[in-house]
């Protein structure tokens, strides 16, 4: 059955704190006056509906144009080239590796949600994991395009790929390039059958309300034959647990190699072993800024607080206050491993970054990286909507600030003094910027308007049974 039976009275409402005495279940969803079929038509009607309403158009036809404007610079760049970029010597990286490391790190959080926090069964991700993993998906998107138009001559990057071909040439596999290519796309094929494959179920339900032959047909499509029987329900959970288990691995493995790029290198500021773990800390306290950023919003606009509660908006804010500390001890460790190599090169980098010319940019990422989050030790705060909204963006900011740091600053003063140059973006650096962020969210819109945007299977199975729900009342009333 694709489409959940629906008892025949609605329950009625049920506080979120005393459902069950159940400890295991108390971080669940709790819905207050929803039986099994008022969840189905509350989360499908949303991707019934004849018409989005005015808010969703005014975001998705901004988010076109940012996406069409991107579209057009990129076919600039492609016609004159990469002098168009604020790219010189010695900085011959500049917005694009750092917005490529941005997109990747946010991408971080859907993985973590749903598949780490799925085998630690933790029932509390089962109303924001698809939100997470179509972030994933539309935010590797992003990254993929930047070191796809950085490497001068996009026209031959199948070269990348190690095929066999006429000239008998093979990819350098000690190039981190290389590298990026195989964990990236690795970490983008697997997410996008994680998220897929999630969604089947839900996809069923939405092809068997369909009320014209269109969607009918492309839902259908979608949802593989799936008919809900016993034998379904089985290699569906068998083909889930396993794409968990190998997506796992990635969210360790993934930023890990992205820091590569950096860690193999010998310029001063880069050269560390900390980088791996500093990375993937950094790309966890992103992503899990980002998806505060979209489900702050989205679960007022779309009536969802039922479903997305303070509870589990709290859970992500303790997060990103545990990530923020990982972050800073790695600053910290950075400067410190700088002081005890007696390096001079690696103690003037560190120097230039607190008191050089781009000071201004680390004190900004120091800032909204480590002093801000700190305001989430308080509960109030944890569950301020206002508040956490305004530190999921600032984080965020932080963070691209401190690729920019990263990179820049590690650059523009390189071993030879008469060799240094400052970094200066152009207007086409800026506008690719905001272009990608057009991208990300006219995908991400599309999908709130025609996707399954709750898991709604994965939702009803941590709902009480009515029965259950009727025992848990009798016993709080005696």
């Amino acid at each position: 059955m694709s489409t959940a039976t629906a008892p025949a009275t609605v329950q009625p409402p049920i506080l979120e704190d005393n459902l069950t005495e159940d400890p295991r279940r108390q971080p669940a969803l709790i819905m207050g006056n929803h039986d099994y079929q008022s969840v189905t038509d509350k989360v499908c009607g949303l991707a019934e509906r004849d018409r989005a309403p005015l808010g969703w158009h005014i975001a998705f036809w901004t988010s076109a144009v940012l996406t069409g404007f991107l579209m057009v610079l990129i076919a600039y760049l492609f016609w004159e080239g990469i002098g168009i970029w604020g790219n010189n010597q010695p900085v011959g990286w500049g917005f694009d590796i750092i917005n490529f490391v941005f997109w990747v790190g946010i991408g971080h959080a859907g993985t973590l949600i749903s598949a780490i926090l799925f085998l630690l069964r933790q029932h509390w991700r089962t109303a924001i994991n698809r939100f997470a993993e179509a972030m994933t998906i539309f935010a590797v998107i992003c990254a993929g395009l930047f070191p796809a138009i950085h490497i001068g001559r996009p026209w031959v990057i199948y070269w990348l790929a190690p095929f066999p071909n006429q000239m008998d040439m093979w990819p350098n596999f000690r190039s981190p390039l290389l590298w990026d290519v195989f964990a990236v796309s690795t970490y983008f094929l697997v997410s996008l059958m994680f998220w897929y494959v999630g969604m089947i179920p839900d996809l069923a339900t939405l092809r068997d309300r369909a009320k014209t032959r269109i969607r009918s047909f492309i839902y259908g499509v979608l949802a593989l034959g799936w008919n809900g029987s016993g034998r379904h329900w089985h290699r569906y959970e068998v083909a889930y647990l396993l794409l968990a288990a190998l997506a796992t691995p990635l969210v360790l493995s993934v930023h890990s190699v992205v820091s590569f790029d950096f860690a193999t290198s010998q310029v001063p500021g880069w050269h560390l072993s900390i980088f791996p773990p500093y990375f993937v800390a950094g790309a966890i306290f992103s992503g899990f800024a980002m998806v505060v950023t979209l489900l702050v919003p989205c679960r007022k606009w779309f009536g969802l607080e039922d479903f997305i509660t303070l509870r589990h908006l709290e859970n992500m804010n303790k997060v990103i206050l545990a990530t923020s500390l990982m972050v800073g001890l790695a600053y910290l460790t950075e400067t410190i491993l700088a002081w005890y190599s007696e390096d001079r090169y690696e103690i003037f980098a560190m120097d230039n970054r607190k008191v050089g010319p781009y000071a201004w940019a680390f004190w900004t990422m120091l800032i909204c990286n480590v002093v801000i989050p700190h305001i989430f030790w308080f509960r109030s705060m944890r569950r301020n909507l206002v508040i956490m909204f305004i530190i999921s963006i600032l984080v965020n900011v932080g963070m691209w600030f401190e690729r920019f740091v990263i990179i820049v600053t590690s650059l523009h003063r390189d071993f030879v003094p008469t060799s240094w140059h400052m970094f200066v973006p152009t207007w086409v650096d800026i506008s690719m910027l905001v272009g990608s962020f057009g991208l990300f969210f006219f995908l991400f819109l599309l999908f709130l308007r025609y996707g399954p945007i709750v898991s709604v299977a994965e939702l009803k199975a941590e709902m009480p049974s009515p029965r259950e729900a009727a025992a848990a009342r009798e016993r709080r009333h005696g």
